[in-house]
């Protein structure tokens, strides 16, 4: 045999050795747990403005009770069912979330033992065949049109050494992994709605009078202990009985006005049909008819019909008057007691004496309403005649041009009055319904005493 046939056959040997060597090589087999690693948690779910609803359940564990909180879209508005389904500013932050929630992925399997679900804080808040008070995660659900789940899945605590990751399970699945996730699940009241209450601009106030008074509730007599009124005159500010050695605190002034544009409420509480109704009806002809259940409602928050059937607050009021002819009433009423979802929401039925015994009272009731003052633009001259509107302007006498700015100053005057009376109708509509609840470092910068504002001349 040569040595070019040794070599080929040598070569088929050492081939067929590898080959031998391949197939009786025992494969890795990757666990079951690992297979779906790294995998997205809802890969149908690709469009975040799918989103209708989204539901955020943590637990307290001082209760032992669930603690739901829903944004829903429904004919056409968001709404937060579990606030009496007050009107809440979704849509960025709901799409904000979803768009979140589509990113997650599986990126480490970390347990697939029940026995663990406590440590990783990822038992259902909702299962109630559980006995622990401890290591209950926030359930979170995303709905579509037509109820259909677009997520579920429930969030544990930080995963230890690992910046930005938590424990996530599937309600219906055992396993536990680690995930990276970034996403606001904020189940704060004031976080879905709109933050700016009232709709005005400090720079917009023209106008703001403090009215100090006290009401013998039984009698309905009004006791007037002063009014403080605050005046923008061109670039100033004027105070009412202003001492001659005094002058206005101007820092003070624009805090104030800061606290009005800025004032935010923490809880809201639906008024009873007929009080919105009757208040309606008494700024129309000034009428009181109201039922006992309605007086009650009022009553209990701090309200009450004065001799005269104005409504007067056992914490006096606010006007604030806008250079759109905007005026608001704030009327300040009773303490709202408790925290959390029974400041946001209201405590269940039977319970608000039974809160009144808690340490927990820095809060108080709001109420609002607005009227249209057209007094504030001066109504100008109307043109004597608008017989030039049918020339072309070559053809315009001086006095039809003189006439021409005459129509224009009317049209004017009456755009602002028209706009005056829808922004007035509108924030009416918003106010109507509700009792609103301000924290009472709210209530305290609002109240300001007439000391506060003035201070000696320089």
């Amino acid at each position: 045999m040569n040595e070019k046939k040794k070599t080929m056959m040598f070569g088929v040997v050492a081939l067929a050795l590898m080959l031998l060597a391949f197939i009786t090589t025992p494969s890795k087999v990757k666990p079951d747990a690992f297979l779906d690693q790294g995998e997205l948690f809802f890969p149908d779910f690709q469009d975040p403005n799918e989103a209708t609803s989204l539901e955020v359940i943590g637990y307290n564990k001082d209760t032992g009770e669930a603690t739901p909180f829903k944004v829903v879209f429904n004919e056409g508005q968001y709404s937060i069912p579990s606030h009496y389904d007050y009107p809440a500013d979704g849509k960025e932050r709901l799409a904000q979330t979803a768009a979140g929630v589509i990113g997650i992925k599986k990126d480490d399997f970390r347990s697939n033992n029940i026995a663990d679900h406590e440590a990783c804080s990822v038992i259902d808040p909702m299962d109630e065949t559980s006995t622990a008070l401890t290591g209950r995660g926030t359930r979170v659900t995303l709905k579509g049109a037509n109820d259909q789940v677009l997520a579920d899945f429930i969030v544990g605590k930080k995963v230890p050494a690992r910046d930005g990751f938590r424990f996530v399970r599937l309600p219906d699945q055992k396993r536990v992994y680690s995930v990276r996730m970034d996403i606001n699940l904020s189940t704060r009241f004031g976080d879905w709605i709109e933050s700016d209450l009232m709709m005005v601009e400090k720079d917009d106030i023209t106008q703001v009078t403090i009215k100090n008074y006290s009401i013998n509730e039984r009698s309905g007599v009004v006791n007037q202990r002063g009014q403080l009124t605050l005046r923008k005159d061109g670039g100033n500010w004027q105070i009412n009985n202003l001492p001659g050695n005094k002058e206005v605190n101007t820092t003070k002034v624009d805090e104030l006005l800061k606290s009005i544009d800025e004032l935010k409420i923490v809880g809201v509480r639906p008024k009873p049909a007929g009080v919105s109704t009757t208040l309606r009806k008494l700024e129309e002809d000034g009428a009181v008819e109201i039922t006992q259940a309605d007086y009650n409602s009022l009553r209990g928050k701090g309200y009450f019909f004065s001799g005269n059937g104005n409504l007067v607050s056992n914490e006096g009021e606010m006007q604030i008057q806008t250079s759109e002819g905007v005026l608001y009433t704030l009327r300040f009423g009773e303490v709202a007691y408790g925290s959390g979802t029974n400041v946001s929401a209201g405590l269940t039925e039977g319970s608000e004496s039974a809160g009144q015994n808690q340490t927990v009272a820095d809060n108080r009731y709001l109420f609002i309403s607005t009227t249209f003052d057209p007094k504030v633009f001066k109504e100008p001259a109307a043109p004597r005649d608008t017989t030039f509107l049918a020339k072309a302007d070559s053809l315009w006498s001086s006095t039809d041009r003189a006439n021409k700015g005459l129509y224009d100053a009317y049209n004017s005057w009456k755009a602002q009055i028209k706009n005056g009376e829808a922004t007035t109708g509108n924030l009416s509509d918003r106010f109507a319904n509700w009792y609103y609840v301000i924290s009472n470092a709210s209530f305290n910068k609002l109240k300001m005493k007439r000391e506060d504002l003035i201070k000696d001349k320089s």
